[in-house]
């Protein structure tokens, strides 16, 4: 075990909250540990806001420490009320086991569960809490705590003024009976959370004592904030999912390429397996030419190869740089429809005149034929990166990338797509 390694979370700045640093330190380098970090299914993909937690757990495993992702199939049907300001929506139990199973998935990509040496431990707390009952939940679990404790906790003050429901007001305690069964079945001492989780972490960390009478050990990541005060993990007001599906390789490659000058160097820290002395390098190569992007570069790279693998790596570069340049005409189809999810489509019908005038018109992309004459006159209108002016001019196959679409360009940056 290396002594240096509670070290060096630190100084990537990943640990916000311990209890008893001493001893978890001593604890650490002294013993492969088990930890865990519960992840509720609260829809059908994790998204980036759960990628510290996921290579915290990451870092742990390659330091020797076995890491137990528990997916949170019983807790998930009932909501944790951390920082959240209003009651959640309650899914069904199929909804929820559904979700669990993709969960599942997505974790093992970033979690070894096969190492022969030091696999990772894949749990469910559906399997204990689906079959407790309730007087032995009370009796068991809610004995050790008093309202008063319950209530003292961050999670609860925030909501009592706009109201809370038992149900959610309980989480507490289920998170708290995961620490134990994870204990009893595993001999887990530690969970690691988002520092929002402090909270329901003591609550475990208390069950044990009282039950078990084993010291464990909590500690929480910081919530990431971006420094321009919008909500991290969310890109035109949507979450960036670690699913392609739902955000594909390039959107993804763009978030990141994206990333504040102010959030460079710290998300470099954070998300990437670069070492201190390499992010420390690309520091320097970034505070002396800003403008060069550097520190975006390793992280969008460092996390997209990461996430999606390396040729959606390469696939995300080569549509950003087709973009950039205008060489529309290197991109194939899919990569099309990535660079270009988000402008403004149209379908072309088999009746649809295909004169450009006519098809700018058709397709809302100008609003009268003079307009479109005059845009095509003036060198506003590109085909595919290349300007066009004939107004004469008959779309045909030679315009289809692929037979399937045409982009569209009017000015320096409102693009369209024509589907076929």
């Amino acid at each position: 075990m290396k002594s240096e390694f509670f070290e060096e979370l630190k100084a990537r700045g990943l640990v916000h909250q311990t209890t008893d640093e001493a001893a978890l330190t001593k604890q650490l380098n002294e013993e492969s540990v088990k930890l865990y970090i519960g992840f509720d299914p609260t829809a059908d993909s994790l998204h980036i806001g759960h990628l510290l937690p996921i290579l915290t757990l990451r870092r742990f495993q390659q330091n020797g420490h076995v890491p137990i992702a528990l997916v949170g199939g019983g807790t998930g049907m009932i909501g944790d009320p951390s920082f959240k300001d209003a009651e959640r929506s309650l899914n069904t139990l199929d909804t929820v086991k559904e979700w669990s199973a993709s969960i599942k998935g997505q974790l093992s990509r970033f979690i070894d569960f096969d190492d022969q040496n030091n696999p990772a431990i894949l749990a469910n707390n559906y399997d204990w809490l689906g079959e407790i009952s309730l007087i032995d939940f009370l009796r068991d679990v809610g004995k050790n705590f008093t309202i008063n404790y319950m209530m003292s906790k961050e999670s609860v003050k925030r909501r009592i003024e706009s109201g809370i429901s038992y149900t959610e007001f309980a989480y507490q305690l289920l998170q708290a009976y995961d620490f134990l069964k994870l204990y009893d079945t595993q001999g887990c001492l530690l969970q690691l959370g988002g520092s929002d989780q402090w909270g329901n972490i003591t609550s475990g960390i208390e069950l044990l004592r009282r039950e078990r009478e084993v010291q464990g050990f909590g500690l929480t990541m910081p919530l990431i904030t971006k420094a321009d005060g919008t909500k991290f993990g969310k890109t035109e007001g949507n979450a960036v999912w670690l699913d392609a599906e739902k955000t594909s390789p390039y959107e993804f490659y763009q978030f990141w390429i994206n990333t504040d000058d102010r959030d460079a160097v710290k998300f470099l820290k954070y998300f990437t397996f670069l070492s201190l002395d390499e992010i420390a390098a690309i520091e320097a190569e970034f505070q002396a030419a800003p403008e060069k992007r550097a520190a975006q570069k390793a992280l969008a790279q460092e996390i997209t190869t990461l996430v999606h693998g390396k040729e959606a790596y390469e696939q995300a570069v080569r549509i950003s740089q087709a973009l950039f340049s205008g060489e529309i005409k290197q991109l194939n189809a899919q990569e099309i429809a990535e660079g270009f999810k988000d402008v403004p489509t149209y379908d072309v019908k088999s009746e649809d005149n295909l004169n450009i005038v006519e098809l700018l018109v058709t397709s809302k992309i100008e609003a009268s034929k003079r307009q479109a004459r005059e845009d095509l006159q003036n060198g506003a209108i590109y085909i595919n990166g290349e300007r066009v002016q004939d107004t004469a001019l008959e779309l045909s196959e030679e315009h289809k990338i692929e037979g399937q679409f045409t982009v569209v360009r009017r000015g320096k940056k409102k693009y369209f797509l024509l589907k076929y």
